[in-house]
């Protein structure tokens, strides 16, 4: 059994991470589904041959981005304070959702309705919804009273779908930010729970 040395590791994810990037500008440019695995290989650079030794197509791009982003949030959930509410902790660490969401938003809201309207994306995006639960849920669990793992799994739920929600919104409002959606659909389910 060989492993790969450490050099030839990040060489190997410093190409993952030009071809991803290249991929979602295309992504943001034509749509998920008009952009070819032969667009995305030029544009980083490669042939298509070689971009099917990174990846196994399109759908991995979009998903590797997506449990990337949801391992960030775990490691924002992980920093929050210890003894803040479960709750609160998600909001808090959703700031970092928050910062990538405002830093470009044109680029984002384009991507965000890619993900959310192409039929091909929308499979990805309940695997990514399942795969954040799965990762939040015992981090959340860790908060609560009793440390419930069905707890800790439907509370981090409905964070997320509180989330999805105020993306939506941010989407068909241009003139919005994205935070006052996300606070407004969390203190919507706080109010009510």
């Amino acid at each position: 059994m060989t492993t790969e040395s450490p050099l030839r590791e990040v060489a190997r994810n410093a190409v993952r991470d030009e071809v991803m990037r290249a991929a979602w500008l295309l992504f943001a440019e034509h749509g998920f589904e008009a952009t070819t695995v032969e667009q995305i290989a030029q544009a980083a650079g490669m042939s298509r041959r070689t971009f099917f030794r990174y990846f196994t197509g399109k759908d991995e791009l979009i998903l590797e981005k997506l449990l990337e982003a949801g391992d960030r949030l775990a490691e924002a959930l992980r920093a929050r304070p210890a003894d803040e509410p479960a709750w609160a902790a998600l909001r808090g660490a959703f700031d970092s959702v928050v910062a990538g969401q405002e830093q470009n938003p044109e680029a984002a809201r384009r991507l965000g309705q890619l993900l959310r309207d192409e039929p091909s994306t929308r499979g990805t995006m309940e695997v990514r919804r399942r795969r954040w639960t799965e990762t939040l849920g015992p981090l959340v669990a860790e908060r609560l009273p009793d440390g419930s793992p069905l707890a800790g799994a439907a509370v981090a739920g409905a964070a997320i779908a509180c989330l999805d929600a105020a993306q939506d919104a941010w989407f068909e409002d241009l003139d919005s930010r994205f935070v006052d959606h996300l606070d407004a659909a969390m203190a919507a389910v706080s109010a009510g729970v």
